[in-house]
């Protein structure tokens, strides 16, 4: 009989370009468990503690840290060593004091070292809606849904999100502090695409009739003037005015 479903194993050529390990030091490399977010988004957390942060030196020294649960992913413990942790996503060590957020920079994802007061929300990205009885549920690009009860369904006055917009999230609690529609000025980073890792304020939106509106044109322009070009679904708001996170940069990045 042919095999069924996919393998377990991952060799270390065909991974993720970001991955910060060595191609030809050895042929395996630990593969992310299914999860919230893709292979080609994510950073399982063995490499993330091993090769990033270089707090344990082999895969079992990991495992006997996190099966102490001392390793916090979005404010809950982590139990897996292959959990899949991707953008937007707080990783806190409170043992050792030290707390990261996961963003895009040039190269794909980075660590960025971030204080313990701003490691207590994150932003998430609205995908799409769903009506269901009671109310709407927005379902968020970490794979997690939110509830928004509806006391009037004639009258959904409580329901003011629209698909794209950024959700500012408390941890671990997961409730609503802040809401940033996506529109022109936002302050934004490019999640995908050539120009992944740009920061930068949005120009315009194209108003396209007849087009899925994730393959709207956005202009998006940096504190330097440069303009790019990229498409709606690989925008991500960080904030109206200025970023609500800390951002990368050359000298701030782990990765």
């Amino acid at each position: 009989m042919g095999k069924k479903g996919k393998t377990a194993r991952l060799k270390r050529k065909p991974a993720p370009k970001f991955w910060p390990i060595h191609r030809k030091e050895y042929p395996w490399v630990v593969k992310p468990s299914a999860g919230p977010h893709c292979l080609e988004n994510c950073l399982p957390l063995t490499l993330v503690l091993r090769d990033i942060l270089g707090v344990a030196e082999t895969r079992n020294e990991v495992q006997t840290i996190i099966n102490q649960g001392k390793v916090f992913v979005d404010g809950k413990v982590s139990r897996r060593d292959d959990f899949p942790v991707g953008l937007m996503d707080v990783i806190s060590i409170p043992t050792a004091d030290k707390y990261y957020r996961i963003l895009p920079n040039h190269k794909g994802l980075c660590l960025i070292t971030i204080t313990k007061e701003e490691a207590n929300f994150k932003l998430c990205r609205i995908e799409d809606k769903v009506t269901i009885r009671g109310g709407v549920q927005l379902n968020l690009h970490d794979g997690s849904n939110l509830l928004i009860k509806i006391a009037d369904p004639k009258n959904p006055q409580e329901d003011i999100y629209e698909t794209f917009d950024v959700l500012k999230l408390s941890l671990p609690d997961k409730q609503i502090l802040e809401r940033v529609p996506v529109k022109e000025g936002n302050f934004v980073v490019i999640t995908g695409g050539k120009n992944i890792g740009v920061q930068g304020k949005i120009v315009e939106i194209e108003k396209a009739v007849g087009k899925k509106r994730r393959s709207a044109l956005v202009i998006v322009e940096d504190t330097k003037g440069s303009r790019y070009q990229t498409i709606l679904d690989f925008i991500f708001s960080l904030g109206q005015t200025q970023s609500l996170v800390t951002l990368p940069t050359e000298a701030e990045a782990v990765v």
